[in-house]
């Protein structure tokens, strides 16, 4: 390839290829494999794998804590490394007191969940907790390196692992909830194992010569406001996200929370293929940016394209939710379809907020972090309990829908604020994208009300669906500027070898 060439490509598009690239096969694998899973687990299966899942992001997410988000910052890599010893350290900590916690707890968990069909697969919680919090850790140091390669590898064995154990235990007749999660958990094995060999087969030599006690010690109590502060913020957060299992669990029974669960997947499949790839590779850019004082260019520009890539699907979702749901995964999950509905309005503000909350900590604005995060759980809890309580899991979705959209669209326009960004200009961007988002959706809404038919409303969706992403390539020139971007890469050698 022309030297030439070579310079016109974006750093920053070549990660965001490489991490898109492997969550787009992870992804793939998991969503085709989907609605044969759905006819052969059933939605109390599903439902126990939620819940187990739930308690392993709860303890998980402060598995390091907080101390991975520290790796990317320093600028020696001595110091990172000494942060990534830290978090290997603090997850044995956390490790221990799981197991602990587990062993005399246990029944009171399965309890007050109402899901004793659990209680046999909780001392898997240990061991995923461990595998989760190195993986987390290794996860942030290649974040760091730029070895998004090695990413992508890991997060395609993870999914494979876990779909084909979930299929092979499904085929085989295992179609409980414990077949699920021991998948998950050689899944996760499997990612962890890969990307810990790569990283010691190419940085063994650094990490002997850097990791010291003292060095750690330091590192611990320079990034003292990570587990201090963030920390808590991030606990409160994850049990916000686990608050609609845990106590659809409490109030109703599992079979409700596989409903929940599966409409919550595919509703995070957007945000699992681009969203998550840009948050990843927008923190590492962004830390530079900040630096460099140009935060707010980088900002407005994913701003806009997280918009366009949210905004139509999950509208959607929500004409057509039902329909969906019952051609793709079968007639016993339409319930699931309908609570994708209810919750699609909230998602498009999730999506785009999810990567842009990494400027609370490229900005270190961690208290309004967790500021946020209680708001965010307070009202979370309010809404499910009210719905619990009156008995009614439709109006619990649907309140807990509502307070998201107020929390996560307050919260898009302060990290927008902290960016640099203009608030009406923001507003402007948003009432473009969804004047012409709803504008190509008329024909759907009529065909949904006249027809009526599932299987032609879905094939309408999807023909809609191709219709916009060709008219957003036509007249963006922005969409058509990454397109050539990407043609470049792929055409480039180093691509091509990866």
């Amino acid at each position: 390839m022309p030297k030439d060439n070579k310079k016109n490509i974006s750093p920053f598009a070549i990660d965001v290829l490489k991490l898109v690239t492997g969550t787009t096969i992870a992804q793939a694998i998991g969503i085709l494999a989907s609605p044969i899973l759905t006819r052969l687990y059933g939605p109390e299966a599903f439902g126990l794998f939620a819940i187990f899942t739930s308690i392993t992001s709860i303890i998980g997410v402060i598995a390091c804590m907080r101390y991975e988000l520290a790796i990317m910052l320093p600028e020696r890599d001595e110091d990172a490394i000494n942060i990534l010893g830290l978090c290997i350290l603090m997850v044995v900590v956390i490790t221990v007191f799981t197991t602990v916690i587990i062993f005399f707890g246990g029944g009171l968990i399965t309890n007050l969940l109402q899901a004793s069909g659990l209680k046999t697969y909780l001392w898997l919680v240990p061991p995923f907790v461990f595998m989760s919090g190195i993986f987390l850790a290794l996860n942030y140091w290649n974040s760091r390196t730029r070895q998004f390669g090695r990413l992508s590898v890991a997060r395609i064995t993870n999914s494979f692992g876990t779909t084909t154990v979930q299929l092979g235990a499904g085929l085989s007749g295992f179609t409980s909830g414990g077949s699920l999660i021991g998948a998950g958990l050689v899944g996760m094995l499997v990612s962890t194992g890969v990307l810990g060999l790569q990283i010691w087969r190419d940085d063994d030599v650094k990490f002997k010569k850097s990791v010291k006690w003292r060095g750690i010690i330091k590192v611990m109590k320079r990034y003292k406001k990570f587990p201090l502060i963030d920390s808590i913020s991030a606990l409160l957060n994850t049990i916000s996200w686990q608050l609609p299992v845990i106590l659809l669990s409490a109030f109703f029974s599992p079979v409700i929370v596989g409903f929940y669960a599966l409409g919550m997947r595919v509703l995070q499949t957007p945000m699992s293929f681009i969203g998550g790839a840009i948050a990843q590779v927008f923190f590492q850019r962004g830390v530079k940016a900040y630096h460099q004082l140009n935060l707010s260019i980088i900002v407005a520009d994913i701003f806009e394209i997280l918009l366009k890539i949210s905004v139509f699907p999950m509208l959607i979702l929500l004409i057509s939710g039902w329909d969906l749901f019952i051609v793709i995964f079968g007639y016993s999950w339409g319930e699931a379809g309908k609570y994708a509905q209810l919750l699609s309005i909230w998602a498009i503000f999730w999506f785009i907020s999810s990567p842009l909350s990494t400027i609370l900590s490229i900005t270190e604005k961690l208290k309004t972090g967790f500021f946020l995060t209680v708001l965010n759980i307070s009202t979370r809890f309010i809404s499910l309990l009210v719905g619990g309580v009156l008995g009614d899991v439709f109006l619990a979705i649907a309140l807990f829908s509502f307070s998201g959209l107020f929390v996560y669209g307050f919260a898009c326009f302060v990290f927008l604020k902290y960016a640099g960004l203009e608030i009406k200009n923001s507003f402007c961007i948003m009432g473009n994208v969804f004047f012409d988002s709803t504008l190509f959706l008329i024909p759907l809404i009529i065909i949904k009300i006249l027809i009526g038919n599932s299987v032609i409303i879905t094939i309408s969706a999807l023909i809609i669906t191709i219709i916009y992403s060709v008219f957003i390539f036509k007249t963006d020139s922005k969409f058509r500027n990454l397109i050539h971007e990407l043609q470049k890469i792929f055409k480039n050698p180093l691509v091509k070898s990866f």
